[in-house]
């Protein structure tokens, strides 16, 4: 039975001071927590964020990693580097990182081989636009995203990572996919990979990134292919993002 998931993914959104109070008031809130629970913050607060979750069972990591170990890549972070604040996830291919800084399946392909070279979980993001779901190939999409992984570093390697599935258009937008839909994508995504390893895919946590919120996760998470949620802007709100959390289990 795969373990429900609910990961904050902060954006560029925090200061030192909100951060604080935005961590005192999930671990003050987790007590009644069945699901696993992750932040992901900027890596500027990565220190702050590895004192204060220290001895807590909040998992924690980055928004991103270069694809290099070290060198001349100015204004890169490396896993090496997030390897120093302790954290165990990383958030590749996001849709923001593909539609605002270019980023190809191939440079999230790279991204995911080195979270894991490195001995971190990358959460990766797969997902379509308004105009490619009206056009009738988010299926299409989705594959050719989740394809350029796997040849690169084969089926195998999702056994060792979280799939999070972001319909672009339904991110901060308001709008969200009905569960119904969301789990026929989820369902897609699990069955391509079960065609090239059953116990992969039936142990692969598939997360929705769509604008979960606490009043529409637990019909979400209800579906028999989505397995928690990768939460956007109610994961800056202690009570927002805990009644995701709660909706989990």
């Amino acid at each position: 039975m795969r373990q429900v998931l609910v990961a904050g993914n902060w954006k560029m959104n925090g200061s030192r001071e909100s951060i604080k109070g935005l961590l005192d008031g999930i671990k003050a809130g987790m007590g009644d927590v069945k699901a696993q629970v992750a932040v992901c913050a900027p890596y500027v607060y990565l220190a702050d964020v590895q004192t204060q979750l220290a001895g807590s069972s909040i998992g924690y990591g980055a928004q991103d990693i270069a694809t290099e170990d070290a060198g001349a890549y100015t204004g890169e972070v490396s896993g090496p580097m997030l390897n120093d604040f302790g954290g165990k996830y990383v958030i590749v291919g996001h849709s923001e990182r593909r539609s605002l800084y270019g980023e190809a399946d191939a440079d999230t392909a790279k991204k995911f081989a080195a979270a894991r070279r490195h001995g971190l979980t990358p959460i990766l993001c797969v997902g379509e636009s308004l105009e490619e779901r009206q056009s009738g190939v988010t299926e299409d999409v989705v594959a050719r995203q989740l394809d350029a992984v796997i040849a690169l570093e084969g089926v195998a390697a999702l056994a060792n990572a979280v799939v999070a599935y972001e319909p672009v258009w339904a991110i901060g937008t308001g709008m969200t996919a009905s569960p119904e839909q969301a789990q026929d994508v989820h369902a897609f995504i699990r069955g391509k990979i079960a065609a090239l390893d059953a116990g992969v895919a039936e142990g692969l946590q598939i997360l929705y990134g769509g604008s979960m919120k606490p009043d529409n996760a637990a019909e979400l998470i209800s579906q028999a292919d989505i397995d928690g949620g990768l939460i956007g802007g109610a994961s800056l709100v202690a009570e927002d993002f805990l009644g995701i959390c709660r909706a989990g289990g």
